[in-house]
């Protein structure tokens, strides 16, 4: 293969000048055989080296997996041609099944780059080129999987240079660097759930391998040692000590998660007008958004992270593909101090400061608080109903339980309901709508008015009772909709008139109390 992609015109024979994968993708596909031959020798050496039938056929079933994966290798170099022309991006792939791939330089709005470890090890990268559709993502984006760094950074720029001829394309200011990793904000990386969450997937895991094993967990030696250790300690001592040790592990799991992919990150404006994201430890990541697409912006603050004074900015932009893409690209910077959040979202968005700030948005009337009170009181009610309907049956001590947990539920739940009222806000600020609402996670949203499309009146027979509707914003970037909760119907409809006049006028005669 060329060590160097150049641009050719579109008239050129099919079959001509094409590119071709690096060679090296077949050491990284037999790299899967690593573990299982790994694991094969350390069988061996413990067994010292004796040879059965079971050996035999895991050697065997080894160099037929060895066949397979390097077949199917050899394939995938031996067809996979790309090739860049003036107004188009081909793929060719497949033997048997193939499929030729073709999308217009205009129609391309990403040009991303991505790396896992076994790639960084044999010098190769991943180029994903992406049309914006909002179609299925295995359809939608093609992706040369296995040539060098240098030639996918060259063929992303003679993307954005072909994609972009005869356009203005903005000048980035001094070196264009809009914020930079610095590490004191690792102190954020342990204030997520997902860490604890992931503690108990890794036990379900080991669990479940186990029983695959017919290995039962509690005949462990391990186990039983800490059964003798601390079985007679009290049942409410050994789930405290439970549940400090599945924190302590989440966090470590969160902070090692945050390493992992904040290590190393950047967000620059390049030239041409795009807004650059670097970042990942093992795993790199380069990812462009375009700032013509930028939408807006959504500064995110889960209670941990905003009682640590801390937030995350994501970027409200289209171009981004669907859901499940635009959750994994959509971020500009990691979880950071609120004050770099918003110094950053001031740089990106030509605004000015303050776009993005919960201060100064509008209330939302009292009805809504009440509407958040009554489901916290239902809550503890519902909760402890379980346990008190089953003590009745099995024990007294179960009909304390549900009390208990009834009345601690009370106040906990009461306090999310304030915390989540005075999270909500609304108003116009310059050609922006902004919205805030959340009660766990507050998401405080800045959208370009000329970027809704559509307008969603919803209401729950909840609301109709108190008089509320949401108010929901269409839009082609980020998630689609972005909802303005329990508002008054007179609210809603001129908060919608006053952002873009004229888009609800038709329909106000629909409103949702009016059939």
């Amino acid at each position: 293969m060329s060590s160097e992609t150049t641009v050719r015109p579109s008239s050129h024979a099919a079959g001509r000048d094409w590119g071709r994968l690096n060679g090296r993708l077949l050491l990284v596909n037999l790299s899967i055989l690593a573990a299982p031959v790994a694991m094969f020798l350390a069988s061996l050496a413990v067994t010292g080296g004796e040879t059965n039938l079971q050996v035999i056929i895991t050697l065997g079933s080894l160099f037929m997996t060895f066949l397979v994966i390097s077949g199917i290798g050899l394939m995938r170099l031996f067809t996979t041609r790309y090739r860049l022309t003036e107004d188009r991006f081909e793929l060719h792939t497949g033997l048997l099944f193939r499929s030729e791939r073709s999308v217009p330089i205009g129609r391309i709005r990403g040009v991303d780059v991505t790396a896992n470890p076994v790639h960084r090890l044999f010098g190769l990268t991943t180029l994903r080129i992406d049309s914006g559709d909002q179609s299925d993502a295995a359809a939608r984006r093609l992706a040369l999987d296995g040539i060098t760094k240098a030639e996918a950074v060259e063929l992303r720029r003679q993307i954005i240079a072909l994609r972009d001829a005869g356009r203005a394309r903005p000048v980035a200011d001094s070196d264009g660097v809009l914020s930079r990793l610095d590490w004191s904000w690792l102190r954020y990386g342990p204030l997520t759930v997902w860490g604890v969450g992931g503690v108990f997937i890794a036990a379900a895991s080991v669990f479940r391998t186990l029983n695959e094993l017919q290995v039962n967990p509690l005949d462990l030696g391990v186990v039983k040692d800490l059964e003798d250790r601390f079985g007679t300690i009290p049942l409410w001592y050994g789930i405290l000590l439970a549940a400090v040790v599945i924190a302590v592990l989440g966090m470590l799991g969160s902070t090692a998660t945050y390493i992992e992919n904040w290590a190393g990150y950047e967000l620059r404006r390049e030239d041409g007008g795009i807004l650059r994201i670097r970042r990942g430890l093992l795993a790199t990541r380069s990812v462009s958004i375009e700032e013509r697409h930028l939408r807006g912006l959504e500064l995110v603050e889960p209670i941990p992270l905003r009682w640590a004074g801390g937030g995350k900015l994501n970027a409200v932009a289209s171009g981004l593909g669907n859901q499940e893409d635009n959750r994994r690209r959509r971020g500009l910077t990691p979880p950071t101090p609120r004050g770099e959040a918003l110094r950053v979202a001031a740089q990106a968005l030509p605004a000015g400061p303050g776009l993005i700030e919960r201060k100064g948005l509008l209330p939302h009337p009292k009805a809504a608080l009440r509407r958040r009170i009554n489901r916290a009181l239902m809550w503890p009610v519902l909760i402890a109903a379980v346990p008190v309907g089953l003590g009745l049956w099995l024990g007294r001590w179960l009909v304390i339980t549900g009390v208990i947990t009834g009345v601690v539920l009370v106040p906990v739940l009461l306090a999310f309901a304030f915390s989540a009222y005075h999270s909500l806000g609304h108003g116009l600020r310059d050609r922006y709508l902004a919205a805030s609402s959340g009660a766990f996670a507050r998401r405080t949203v800045a959208l370009q008015r000329d970027g809704i499309i559509g307008w969603k009146l919803s209401r729950t027979p909840f609301q109709r009772r108190a008089g509320l509707i949401t108010l929901g914003a269409t839009t082609a970037a980020g998630d689609g909709v972005y909802r303005v909760h329990d508002l008054t119907e007179s609210q809603g409809i001129a908060l919608a008139e006053t952002a873009v006049p004229g888009l609800l006028a038709p329909f106000i005669e629909r409103a949702p109390d009016r059939g």
